[in-house]
């Protein structure tokens, strides 16, 4: 029996604010699978938010929030030694603002995917990432929790019984331990969309990529995050889904996946 592979696509939507615009989320919505829409706290506005929340149902893409540190000036790109109960209070009501936002549409939210600076703390720093992990069991502890591939958050959500996905990114370069390259460092961020597409059909079928070093590197990932705020953003985007499709691999929501 033949065994159908599957990945999601991920974008961060919802990110504009009143005359400010952000990204394409109505084309982005064609071509993922998961949209993590912003709260309010790193970016987006309330009727942006439900803007993006209609187009995404109206696609049928599964609908994630997408919390930050309360940072709009920093983009929620900063690092913030916040309080950890003051930390859990945050995303408790980042996600009780996109729930709140979703049902009146008859969405709902299914999954929370931290933002930036938080996302990449939380990976490594335990006392925050306790803190959010504390906020999805005390709000609503049927949300999947995205993670960087690797991650110790992963072992640590786990643990405290939530259902984690690992997340792998399109346009990013690895190094050989399997971490991200800096942002800082050349080749850092990929460009090319055909190259990046080759990339993720390597991820998907060999479950890794070739590291900046020259390895090869094994990446856990249930989810690719397709960004959708840069420069030909939805041209890579469109070129991944594309690859991914033509060599017989199915895009699908990892929230309607058996548990990884």
């Amino acid at each position: 029996m033949t065994i159908t592979k599957c990945i999601d696509l991920n974008s961060d939507l919802g990110e504009s604010f009143g005359q400010w615009q952000m990204g394409n989320d109505e084309a982005m919505l064609k071509v993922v699978s998961s949209a993590n829409i912003a709260c309010g706290f790193h970016a987006g506005s309330p009727a942006g938010i439900l803007k993006t929340l209609k187009a995404a149902k109206a696609n049928h893409v599964e609908i994630g929030a997408h919390v930050g540190y309360p940072d709009l000036v920093g983009f929620g790109r900063r690092n913030m030694d916040i309080a950890a109960d003051e930390l859990t209070a945050d995303v408790i009501y980042q996600i009780g603002a996109l729930k709140g936002l979703a049902a009146s549409i008859g969405a709902k939210v299914s999954y929370v995917k931290p933002h930036g600076a938080l996302y990449n703390t939380i990976a490594h720093d335990k006392r925050q990432a306790m803190a959010v992990i504390d906020a999805l069991c005390s709000v609503d502890s049927t949300l999947i929790l995205v993670a960087l591939a690797g991650s110790k958050l992963i072992e640590w959500a786990k643990e405290n019984g939530l259902r984690v996905v690992a997340e792998a990114f399109a346009d990013r370069a690895y190094h050989a331990d399997g971490t991200l390259v800096s942002r800082k460092e050349a080749g850092a961020v990929l460009h090319d969309p055909e190259f990046v597409a080759d990339r993720m059909l390597q991820l998907v079928n060999e479950g890794g990529v070739t590291a900046i070093e020259g390895q090869f590197v094994r990446i856990d990932a249930g989810s690719i995050c397709v960004h959708g705020d840069s420069a030909g953003a939805l041209a890579m985007a469109q070129k991944v889904r594309e690859k991914l499709q033509q060599n017989g691999i199915n895009i699908a929501p990892f929230a309607k996946a058996n548990n990884r």
